[in-house]
Order: structure tokens, then sequence, then C-alpha cells
């Protein structure tokens, strides 16, 4: 049977895995990690949206750099006593709530949307 994926299931495989790779890891490192695989996407984005570089995999490289975050990341709740799915629910429940287009003079798209964000 695969096991269904769940933030505390991955969190709890990074949490052990990183405990057996890097044990003297400081709570710090992981954030700084993330922000170098930040710039890898944005770098392969770039890339992408530009569009040189031709030959190299520049939507292979934005799928693994989100991967590489997520795992920094999840790496770095665990070391800061941070439950990473609790704060992204949290935050999604505030988040959710913002209708920008709402109140955003400059966004021709505004009056398209009308409200769209009533159905969330």
């Amino acid at each position: 049977m695969t096991q269904k994926f769940s933030i505390k299931f991955i969190t709890d495989e990074i949490k052990v895995w990183n405990k057996c790779n890097f044990p003297d890891a400081q709570p710090w490192e992981p954030l700084v990690g993330m922000q170098e695989e930040l710039g890898e996407l944005s770098h392969a984005f770039l890339k992408q949206h530009q569009g040189i570089r031709q030959n190299e995999d520049h939507y292979g490289d934005m799928v693994d750099a989100v991967g590489d975050v997520f795992i920094y990341m999840a790496n770095f709740c665990w070391q800061n006593n941070i439950d990473m799915e609790e704060a992204i629910l949290a935050t999604w429940r505030k988040v959710r709530q913002r209708d920008w287009t709402k109140h955003n003079e400059t966004n021709s798209k505004a009056e398209k949307l009308n409200g769209c964000c009533k159905a969330i």
C-alpha cells in the first residue's frame, strides 16, 4: 500500500533523514538552504520566461527547486518547533478571506473577476 502524502508524513521522514545525515546541523541552516533554492527557482523561471538556454530543462529545474524549497522548509520548521501543517492551515484561513480584487483600483481584472473569492 502506498503511503498517502501528508505534510506530517514527509516532515517526519525529513526529520529522520536530517538527523542521520546532518546530526550537528544548526536550526538556521535550512533557512539559508531555502534561500539558495529560491534563487535556483528564480533562475530557472527567468531563463524559461526569457526563452534563452532552451537546451536546458527549465521546467524540470523549477519542479526540482520547488521540491527542495519544501524539504528545506519542513526541515526548518521541525528544527524550530513550528508545526508546518498548522502554520499553513492557520495562515491560509486568514489569506483566503482577502479579496484583493475588491480593493485594487490599479487592477484592470478586478471588474471582470467580480468577487471571485466569495466561493472559497
